[in-house]
């Protein structure tokens, strides 16, 4: 007997990617490192330290929430809770004027925000019961780049009259509100006791990283992603920063920026989705690495606003086709029993790229402190010296890839 698939569970779902893509791109990408190093007067390397620190806290509790998650089926309560303490720490931050308890209050935010995110994943399959998961998980990623767009939009009045403090309260309840269908309406398919051995997880991801490592192709490719991510994920992270403290944007034009961006990771997302399917991953991810190895280029070398405006399509595109083919390549390596265990740890990898990746930026520009802008701009040349990196090693493994990887 087929089961229908739940409509309102289903919308609920997606509203939840919707509502902490607002939280991502006002907090991560945009207000909080300019309200750190603009408004505090904060170097670079305490953002850095902050997006890692949690990153790493993230890292290592991975292993443990996946195994809730999966032992128990307990999913809405941890989602639940996690968010609504991510929710109280982003409106506090804009209620103190103490860089060190922002710092904490972000720490705080950010890794409720991100550990949610595997419960939130571990309900996909049995809202999307047997209709196509694929399908359901592209909703709540077109939801993503459309709540990425609303929150800017939503939020760029408050900051006008109370400055970047004042984002930090209407974005987390832009958060909490459209959260709360999920919170509702998205429930547990049989719940099991609490009863997790926390040592067991960890022994799990052992085995998983030394199973991978007998699928050599597959876990060199994880290895150069992790060094495409840590360009993407330091992008994200500080590039607005880049585009006040070396181009001269002001907030508005950063939002614009931004919004911009997304739009093309939007459009990025279908047309290297057509690139892998009619000309393989091969073609796809060396399409996608020159994208990035452009963006950083004009990056670094723009003398003012004119040229810098061509990073916001490029990025977008990049980023947006980097998840698109990277997650195919690992359902093309991976043996079909494995392909759970394998996605696991190209998730361990993108988490160890955002404590990497943030880590090199912050220490360049923190080394370079004293040379105005041109410790940006070496921060970008580290990030370009990465995407070399990775073209040089991809170039060396595509050989090694199935034969229909190189074209469809």
């Amino acid at each position: 007997m087929t089961v229908r698939p739940d409509k309102r569970a289903i919308t609920s779902w997606a509203l939840y990617d919707f509502a902490n893509t607002i939280f991502s791109m006002n907090v991560i990408s945009l207000y909080f490192a300019l309200w750190v190093t603009v408004d505090h007067g904060g170097q670079d390397i305490l953002y850095s330290l902050a997006l890692s620190g949690s990153m790493f806290a993230v890292a290592i509790s991975v292993p443990v929430f996946g195994a809730i998650s999966d032992h128990t089926g307990r999913r809405r309560f941890p989602l639940t809770l996690l968010t609504l303490i991510a929710v109280v720490a982003t409106a506090l931050i804009g209620q103190t004027s103490q860089l060190a308890v922002g710092l904490c209050l972000f720490m705080t935010a950010n890794y409720c925000y991100q550990s949610a995110l595997v419960f939130y994943n571990g309900m996909l399959p049995s809202i999307a019961r047997q209709s196509n998961v694929g399908m359901v998980s592209g909703y709540g990623v077109a939801l993503g780049y459309v709540g990425s767009i609303a929150g800017l939009l939503l939020v760029k009045p408050f900051v006008a009259d109370g400055g970047r403090a004042a984002a930090f309260l209407p974005t987390a309840i832009l958060f909490l509100v459209f959260a709360i269908p999920c919170f509702l309406f998205v429930k547990d398919p049989g719940p099991k006791p609490f009863q997790v051995d926390v040592g067991q997880a960890f022994r799990t991801l052992r085995a998983t990283i030394a199973g991978a490592s007998q699928y050599h192709v597959l876990f060199k490719f994880i290895g150069i992603h992790f060094l495409i991510l840590d360009v993407v994920n330091t992008v994200i992270a500080f590039m607005a920063v880049y585009a006040n403290k070396v181009i001269g944007f002001n907030d508005s034009q950063i939002t614009t920026f931004l919004i911009l961006s997304t739009a093309f990771a939007m459009l990025g997302s279908v047309i290297i989705g057509w690139l892998v399917k009619y000309k393989g991953t091969v073609f796809s991810y060396w399409t996608v690495l020159w994208i990035w190895l452009a963006a950083l280029t004009i990056i670094m070398v723009s003398p003012g606003e004119t040229l810098f405006w061509l990073v916001g399509p490029l990025a977008g595109i990049g980023m947006g086709g980097v998840w698109v083919v990277s997650r195919t390549i690992i359902v093309e390596l991976s043996p079909p029993e494995k392909v759970g265990e394998f996605f696991g740890l190209y998730g361990l990898a993108g988490k160890m790229a955002s404590i990497a990746g943030p880590l090199i930026w912050g220490s360049v520009v923190w080394i370079l402190q004293d040379t105005q802008t041109l410790k940006y701009r070496v921060a970008v040349g580290s990030l370009l010296l990465i995407a070399v990196i990775t073209i040089i090693l991809f170039n060396k493994l595509q050989d090694q890839f199935p034969k229909h990887s190189a074209t469809s």
